[in-house]
């Protein structure tokens, strides 16, 4: 179970790493595309694509504190003791699905098996926290079980 642990916090700091990647390559290149925009004839015409880039350098850069926001979760979890109660770093197997308590990742399949990786903050992920195996919950008018904590 350690392995898949770590293979599943493994799949969620690529994504973040992959983002924030993304992210900083977008933001050089409104950057370099700031930096070498000449002025036109066409005063009005410079002053609004000049604008219009601050404005994409702007939400990227709070699109890069997101991904460092999520970073700083991961940071925050420890794959290498178990718990039977449900926290971050948590494996969940319910009667319903398998998760691992992290960041909202999505679907990740691991030896035929498919685990949703979700952040705390869900709807499902507040449900969980600090629950046990043998615990039960409704969600979206379904009774769930947990089967097991890892």
């Amino acid at each position: 179970m350690k392995n898949l642990k770590e293979e599943l916090y493994n799949h969620c700091k690529q994504f973040v790493q992959n983002r924030l990647n993304r992210i900083e390559d977008r933001i050089a290149n409104i950057q370099d595309s700031l930096t070498s925009e000449t002025k036109s004839t066409a005063g009005d015409k410079h002053e609004t694509g000049r604008a219009m880039l601050q404005l994409e350098r702007e939400k990227a850069g709070a699109q890069l504190s997101e991904a460092q926001k999520l970073q700083e979760v991961l940071s925050k979890i420890d794959i290498s003791t178990n718990s039977e109660v449900i926290r971050l770093g948590s494996i969940i197997e319910t009667s319903n699905a398998n998760y691992f308590l992290s960041i909202s990742v999505g679907e990740i399949t691991s030896n035929k098996k498919t685990y949703f990786a979700i952040a705390a903050n869900t709807p499902i992920g507040k449900l969980l926290l600090g629950k046990k195996a043998g615990d039960c919950f409704s969600f979206h008018g379904n009774q769930i079980t947990i089967n097991r904590v890892v």
